[in-house]
C-alpha cells in the first residue's frame, strides 16, 4: 500500500502533466490572445500558477526555498499573477520565461513532496504573512494544490480551444 506522501507526489505530478499537456502544444505567439468571452490568457495562468506551486507546495511546506527566488523573479510576478488583470498583464514576461520558471517550480515541489515523511503531512503549516485560505496543515495544503491546478486546467482547456485548438484526449472515432 502507498503511503500518503507517494500518493501526494503522485496526483500532484499528475495534475502538473494534465497542465503541461494542455499547454505545451499552443505556440507562444498565442499565449497572450486574451479572448473576451474568457478574459484570461495562457501567460497569465501559467504566471498565477506558478506562484500558486510555490506556495502550496513549497513556501507553507518547507519555507521560502533560495534557489527558487533566485532563479523566479516571485515579487514581480505576484503583482501581475495574483491579482493583476490578465489583459494589463500582457508583455510583463516572456511565454518561454513563464514556461520554464513552471517547470522549474513543478520539479522542485515534486522533489519536497517526496521528502516529506507522512508525519510531516500532519504538521502546521510554516507561517505566512498571508494565511493559507483553506489549509491548516502540510496535507490539506499539498491536496489543494492538485485541485487549483485542475480547476486552472480547465480554464486552460477552454482557452486553448479558442486560441489554438481542442484538446486531443487521444480517442479515436470509428
Amino acid at each position: 500500500m502507498k503511503s500518503p506522501v507517494e500518493i501526494l507526489a503522485r496526483q500532484t505530478q499528475d495534475a502538473y502533466n494534465w497542465l503541461n499537456r494542455l499547454i505545451s502544444p499552443v505556440p507562444y505567439n498565442q499565449w497572450e490572445n486574451t479572448p473576451e468571452i474568457i478574459e484570461s490568457n495562457i501567460s497569465w495562468q501559467v504566471g498565477h500558477l506558478v506562484l500558486s506551486h510555490y506556495f502550496h507546495a513549497v513556501m507553507v511546506i518547507v519555507g521560502h526555498q533560495k534557489d527558487i527566488l533566485q532563479q523566479v523573479p516571485m515579487r514581480e510576478y505576484d503583482q501581475y499573477f495574483t491579482h493583476g488583470i490578465p489583459k494589463k498583464s500582457v508583455g510583463k514576461a516572456s511565454p518561454e520565461q513563464l514556461h520554464n520558471h513552471l517547470q522549474f517550480i513543478q520539479q522542485r515541489s515534486i522533489e519536497i513532496i517526496q521528502s516529506l515523511t507522512p508525519d510531516d503531512l500532519e504538521h502546521p503549516l510554516v507561517p505566512t504573512p498571508v494565511p493559507h485560505p483553506v489549509a491548516s496543515n502540510k496535507f490539506e495544503a499539498l491536496d489543494w494544490n492538485v485541485k487549483h491546478t485542475m480547476w486552472h486546467c480547465g480554464q486552460l482547456g477552454l482557452m486553448k480551444r479558442v486560441v489554438h485548438e481542442r484538446f486531443d484526449f487521444g480517442l479515436q472515432r470509428q
